[in-house]
């Protein structure tokens, strides 16, 4: 069949005083897949939560196939072979694979009100082999797993019910390369049965390669759609914010910048099934890279390095301090920062305002005398901070669960930048936020950096990596692989050569 499998009018979606839609009138093809981009804030998750059956529209009509379409959860969506993968991690923590991949599902597998694990397993196993995704170990909690774990289970859970309309909101943002080249095949195979996808994504080059076509959001509001194929990324970028946002964003120096005293000294590390005899310095003023593939062990570096992992061997040294780091609080009162790359369960407070926020790992500079600590300490730091890196919010008490990805990456980034730091380990540091804020994040990285503060970058993003570091260290089944020096064969092929 052909002809629009979605179509929408005049879809309107408010938060209390807060416009996210406004007038959305947008048309899905049959076999489209159709990305929707925009500055966070913009009103993107909120369209497709209505599509999903999450948010109920204020006013406005949807429809399917031509039939009146109104979903009052994400079962009714689901009826409608309509599913969707959030941004944020949408998995039960303390059930396991299967039981995630078919929740709410399970009864066509129960007999006399028992449910028949095997047989879940076995459809389990089914759909990840389908699909073409990775298997997790079915009996296992997924509360223990990496994010970008979960996000396959997640997706495998989505396309079990063979959508006709499938919703990605910031997925690849998770994932490292080889498990984007997974899902970027699943949309192939996805289009090639007839079905459609919209796909939320701020790699706008990455959009352009693999949608057809692109809707562009402001303010809650369609301003227009482009195809893919008659487009370029500063044209997408001007789109969205309405002036001009051309590459630069990066370092513009070729620069080896490791000539300052070692800050951290990592020697023979080891975290039993994560790491392997890892050792690197890093030096004052530095900023280090590590990529590798979904195994690699990259992300657990981050978490060692701050004392979150215990090591079965080896030491983690701060230098300045004289001090081997075993415990996130060593870490945190001896001027050590970490910006981990799941947000919202492992660094933000999410049901906390944004004062206790940004004011948390500052809680020690903040007592006062008898050990309390000081609420005017607390509102003037949380006060400027908000100014100074512009976070978009009602006030200081507001939580931070409202806030877009974009503001809470930045208070989350910005509760370390208020400290007096030596080190900053930041993990996926630019994961789902939009192009303006990605630009400012990395300005905040070099502003870090003129100030003599090591940084260990962490990231699934070959681009970013290479456009950052002074040094990349390239991992490969827990190990150190490779050291690429920026002043050297610093290329996405030499990188990608080694990773695999």
């Amino acid at each position: 069949m052909s002809g629009p499998i979605l179509e929408i009018h005049g879809l309107n979606k408010s938060f209390g005083p807060t416009y996210a839609n406004r007038n959305i009138d947008f048309t899905l093809e049959r076999g489209e897949i159709r990305g929707l981009i925009g500055e966070n804030g913009s009103g993107k998750s909120t369209l497709l939560s209505q599509i999903a059956g999450i948010y109920p529209p204020d006013s406005g009509e949807m429809f399917i196939g031509g039939e009146p379409y109104r979903p009052k959860n994400v079962q009714d969506a689901y009826a409608r072979r309509v599913s969707m993968v959030l941004q944020e991690l949408g998995v039960v923590g303390n059930l396991p694979v299967a039981v995630n991949v078919f929740f709410g599902r399970t009864k066509q597998f129960t007999k006399f009100g028992i449910v028949d694990v095997k047989a879940v397993n076995r459809a389990t196993v089914e759909q990840f082999e389908r699909w073409g995704l990775p298997m997790p170990p079915l009996n296992q909690n997924v509360g223990s797993m990496m994010i970008e774990t979960r996000k396959m289970i997640e997706l495998t859970r989505a396309m079990s019910i063979e959508p006709e309309i499938l919703l990605l909101d910031e997925v690849t943002q998770s994932l490292s390369l080889n498990n984007r080249q997974k899902l970027y095949a699943l949309l192939e195979t996805h289009k090639k049965l007839g079905h459609s996808a919209i796909v939320i994504t701020h790699d706008v080059e990455e959009m352009i390669e693999i949608c057809d076509t692109i809707t562009v959001l402001r303010d809650g509001a369609v301003v227009g759609s482009v195809r893919c194929d008659q487009t370029t990324p500063d044209e997408v970028k001007y789109m969205m914010v309405g002036r001009e946002i051309s590459g630069g964003y990066y370092r513009e120096d070729n620069d080896v910048n490791d000539g300052g005293d070692v800050v951290l000294r990592v020697s023979d590390l080891s975290v039993s099934g994560e790491l392997e005899d890892i050792a690197f310095d890093v030096h004052a003023g530095e900023i280090l890279g590590f990529c590798g593939l979904s195994d690699s062990g990259i992300h657990a570096v981050g978490r060692a390095v701050f004392g979150l992992s215990r090591h079965s061997s080896g030491d983690v040294y701060l230098v300045p301090n004289d001090l081997h780091v075993t415990s996130p609080t060593q870490a945190l009162r001896n001027n050590m920062g970490y910006v981990p790359k799941d947000r919202d369960a492992e660094a933000l407070m999410i049901n906390a305002s944004i004062r206790e926020n940004f004011s948390l790992p500052s809680y020690t500079e903040m007592e006062g005398a008898a050990g309390f600590i000081s609420p005017k300490r607390m509102k003037k730091l949380s006060s400027d901070m908000v100014e100074r890196l512009s976070v978009k919010c009602e006030s200081i008490m507001q939580k931070a669960s409202s806030l877009s990805g974009g503001n809470k990456q930045k208070i989350n980034l910005g509760r370390w930048l208020a400290k007096d730091l030596k080190l900053l380990i930041l993990d996926c540091p630019t994961r789902g936020v939009d192009v303006g804020v990605k630009a400012y994040i990395y300005t905040l990285m070099k502003n870090a950096q003129a100030s003599g503060i090591a940084t260990i970058l962490i990231s699934d993003e070959l681009t970013e990596v290479l456009g950052m570091a002074d040094r990349l260290l390239v991992m490969k089944d827990g190990r150190i692989t490779k050291e690429i020096r920026r002043d050297e064969n610093f290329s996405e092929q030499s990188v990608i050569e080694v990773m695999i």
